[in-house]
């Protein structure tokens, strides 16, 4: 009897550490900002002094680890820090980068239709991206951006 009973808690014990393993499997990852404000710490709670606030809702953020509810992220510009778990999601959001104007085309070739021009720091939904292409949604209007004109595709 004493057998099984210690059978159950081994058990137990694995399937209550199998998530902690999962997440940090899952590191680094890409997420975005899911709400209108979110203040970056310097440290893994609200006692830590703000370093940013940002208004930025579908910003990229690269999380590179974390600590009970928080994650250490990376935005688009280097700078890292912390931010609540709550204030994430991890739907994919792209940030335009680079200097100028860059094509939104109908297909994903260089070729295809011109449907408008976006600016550096132009933030939008990520879809699929393939061949150097990525889908790429800003206030309901969908096309195909050149990858390498932004931060927030492929592996993070």
């Amino acid at each position: 009897m004493s057998r099984i009973i210690a059978s159950m808690i081994a058990g137990l014990a694995a399937m209550l550490c199998a998530p902690a393993a999962a997440q940090e499997d899952d590191l680094p990852y890409w997420a975005s900002i899911d709400t209108q404000e979110a203040n970056m710490r310097v440290g893994a709670g609200e006692k830590f002094p703000i370093s940013w606030v940002y208004h930025a809702e579908g910003l990229p953020v690269k999380v590179i680890r974390f600590n009970q509810g928080w994650r250490y992220v990376e935005e688009p510009d280097g700078t890292q820090g912390w931010i609540s778990a709550s204030l994430l999601s991890r739907d994919r959001g792209a940030i335009v980068t680079g200097e100028g104007t860059t094509d939104i085309r109908a297909e994903p070739t260089g070729s295809s239709r011109l449907m408008w021009k976006v600016e550096p720091g132009v933030i939008g939904a990520l879809g699929e991206c393939e061949n150097g292409w990525c889908e790429f949604e800003v206030n309901g209007r969908r096309g195909w951006v050149d990858s390498d004109r932004l931060w927030g595709d492929g592996d993070p």
